[in-house]
């Protein structure tokens, strides 16, 4: 069971202000959710059972596609270009 004094040390902590009123409300709230924390705990009992073992899904980083495919539909997309490249505005 917390305490007012447990409230009032976690409020210093988080470095928030809280009075003694406030403080006294919380007690039962903060009770009540640490109670079904507890039962969710106890209800979960082995984590191993209900959380099977991770493992790397990650696919290989292989290209799809041949490297020019797109290249011609971009360029022709851009305002102006330059050979192969596109031509931007100098900037300094």
């Amino acid at each position: 069971m917390i305490s007012k004094e447990d409230i009032q040390n976690l409020a210093n902590l988080a470095r928030i202000e809280i009075s003694e009123t406030e403080a006294e409300n919380l007690v039962p709230e903060i009770d009540s959710i640490l109670g079904y924390v507890g039962q969710i705990k106890d209800a979960i009992g082995n984590s191993e059972r209900v959380i099977p073992k991770l493992r790397n899904v990650m696919r290989g980083d292989v290209v799809s596609n041949s490297p020019d495919e797109y290249k011609e539909a971009l360029l022709n997309n851009a305002p102006a270009r330059e050979g192969d490249y596109l031509k931007v505005k100098k900037i300094l």
